[in-house]
């Protein structure tokens, strides 16, 4: 995701901390090729993740970084409906519908 498509408080926070960001992100780099799985399971791991603590903001970002890493839409209401015996339907049903936003392109 460029810059510019970012949402505003995430780049004034990374405007003001931005050693804290470098850091931040260079353990997001290392915790993604820390082991086997490929960058499309990451994103689909990060998506449930996401969906599991009700997380709208890093629920779009990693839709949209799932589906560049290769993932199909079947695949990502795939891993959200997966969640129905964790996180309950309510919390699927929410996160199905900011799946529709990237989807959409909202």
């Amino acid at each position: 995701m460029e810059m510019k498509d970012l949402p505003r408080h995430y780049k004034d926070l990374r405007n003001k901390f931005p050693g804290y960001f470098a850091a931040l992100e260079a353990l997001g780099r290392e915790a993604r090729v820390s082991g086997p799985l490929d960058e499309k399971t990451v994103e689909l791991l990060q998506l449930a993740a996401a969906a599991a603590v009700r997380s709208e903001g890093a629920l779009h970002s990693h839709a949209r970084r799932a589906l560049a890493a290769g993932a199909s839409t079947e695949e990502l209401y795939q891993a959200l409906l997966a969640l129905t015996s964790t996180i309950g339907f309510p919390a699927v049903a929410a996160s199905a519908s900011w799946l529709e936003d990237v989807i959409k392109g909202k």
